[in-house]
């Protein structure tokens, strides 16, 4: 008779459970954001109407990690509404948003960029790869001389305080040892004391003072007048407000996207800009890499070699 009782209510309470079961966790969803306003990456580029090398990489690594990607050129969604429908913003990209430029894709607004900004501030996550640092140039120095190799400290672009530094030029491709400073961080933890690729380095500047620096490039031992300098970060993150940016200087050539190191690091990266994994995050520019406000020197360009005379 008791297991007569018994039957019913477990039937009553798995139904309950099936009602009450917690709803799928919502997946993660990411802006990857690839306007050239300046120079095209071809690792971005978009070839009739296919996805990009990059995009279709990040599909895979999507699949795997449980992130929802929409892919854009186009700046001029840019607004509150809009971004509210994503947890991250991924950049990819190069020259002054604001413009229309090399792509011709449709510019940002100013207003567009400052949304940006309090998107992330709010709690949301920022990740850049290689150019997102080419973006937004202090007062347009990429195009200038001397200028480009000038710090301006809280006087630079709010773009490039938010990211946390500039790019100011790049030499011959070439491998270089950089050290992993932080190897807990999520996405080093199985990278070691420091990895090397054969990569389009950038030259970087202007570092915002409340960086946490997770890897430092060994620029004294590079060839090239624009390596001719201390040793400066590579990749490093940062709080925004109540939110998180990650960047690194890799990701120009494609093997880049394909190699476990660097997926590894940027899977990492991109958890922790998601929320998904927590990492404290302290100034330690001053610590790790205390010559990396000493900028390359200016090297005059040569001019152009005198057309041969026609025969």
């Amino acid at each position: 008779m008791f297991l007569k009782f018994l039957a019913p209510l477990a039937c009553l309470g798995l139904a309950l459970s099936l009602v009450f079961a917690a709803p799928e966790a919502k997946k993660p969803r990411i802006l990857f954001f690839s306007k050239s306003s300046g120079f095209e990456h071809s690792v971005i580029s978009w070839k009739n109407g296919q996805p990009s090398y990059a995009e279709k990489v990040l599909l895979e690594l999507g699949t795997k990690q449980g992130w929802d990607f929409e892919f854009s050129k186009d700046g001029s969604k840019f607004g509150k509404d809009y971004l509210a429908q994503f947890d991250a913003v991924f950049f990819y990209t190069t020259g002054n948003l604001l413009e229309e430029g090399t792509d011709k894709q449709p510019p940002m607004t100013a207003e567009g960029k400052q949304a940006l900004f309090d998107f992330v501030k709010s709690g949301k996550g920022f990740i850049g790869t290689h150019s997102a640092s080419d973006t937004f140039h202090t007062n347009n120095e990429s195009k200038k001389g001397p200028d480009r190799y000038l710090n301006h400290g809280e006087q630079a672009d709010s773009y490039v305080r938010f990211l946390g530094g500039e790019f100011i030029k790049h030499g011959a491709q070439q491998a270089v040892k950089n050290t992993v400073v932080n190897p807990k961080f999520p996405g080093f933890e199985k990278v070691g004391p420091e990895y090397s690729f054969h990569e389009e380095w950038y030259s970087l500047k202007d570092f915002s003072p409340d960086i946490h620096v997770l890897s430092v490039m060994d620029a004294p031992a590079m060839k090239g007048d624009e390596y001719k300098r201390p040793a400066f970060p590579s990749t490093w993150a940062r709080k925004e407000g109540e939110g998180r940016v990650w960047y690194t200087a890799m990701g120009h050539r494609e093997d880049i996207w394909t190699n476990p190191v660097f997926q590894d690091i940027l899977i990492g990266g991109v958890r922790w800009a998601l929320g998904q994994v927590q990492a404290e995050v302290p100034a330690n520019i001053k610590e790790v890499a205390p010559g990396a406000y000493t900028n390359p020197p200016y090297v005059e360009p040569k001019p152009p070699a005198p057309a041969k005379p026609k025969k």
